[in-house]
C-alpha cells in the first residue's frame, strides 16, 4: 500500500507532469475555460487557484511569482489585470469542474473546468 503520497501522476514522470499542470493553467487563464479529463482537471484546480490568490494580492513579488509558474507573460498580464480583481472580494472557490461526458476513445471522463462568474 502506498501511503502518505498526495497527488495523482498522470502516467507521466515530474517534469512533463509539471509542464502539463503548467500548460493546462495557463489554457485556463487564457480562454476561462477548458474542456479536459477529470483527474488531470483535479489536479489542474488547486493550482490554478494559488495563482488567483496571488492576482489578488498583486503587487510586484506576486507578479514575479506568478511567472515563475507559468510560461507566457501575456498570461500573468491578464492574471493580475483581469482576473485579480475579478474576485478580490471572493474568499476562494475561483473554480468549477462541471462533468460533461465520456471521451468517445478510451471513455475517460471528460469535465470542463472553468472560473466562476
Amino acid at each position: 500500500m502506498i501511503h502518505r503520497v498526495a497527488g495523482r501522476r498522470l502516467g507521466r514522470t515530474s517534469a512533463p507532469r509539471k509542464a502539463l499542470l503548467r500548460n493546462l493553467v495557463a489554457s485556463l487563464i487564457e480562454h476561462e475555460r477548458i474542456r479536459t479529463t477529470e483527474a488531470k482537471a483535479k489536479e489542474a484546480r488547486p493550482f490554478a487557484e494559488s495563482l488567483v490568490t496571488l492576482a489578488k494580492k498583486g503587487t510586484l513579488h506576486h507578479r514575479r511569482q506568478a511567472l515563475s509558474k507559468l510560461p507566457r507573460k501575456s498570461i500573468v498580464k491578464k492574471l493580475f489585470d483581469e482576473l485579480g480583481p475579478r474576485f478580490e472580494t471572493r474568499n476562494g472557490g475561483y473554480t468549477r469542474i462541471t462533468k460533461i461526458g465520456f471521451r468517445k476513445g478510451d471513455a475517460a471522463p471528460i469535465v470542463q473546468l472553468e472560473f466562476v462568474e
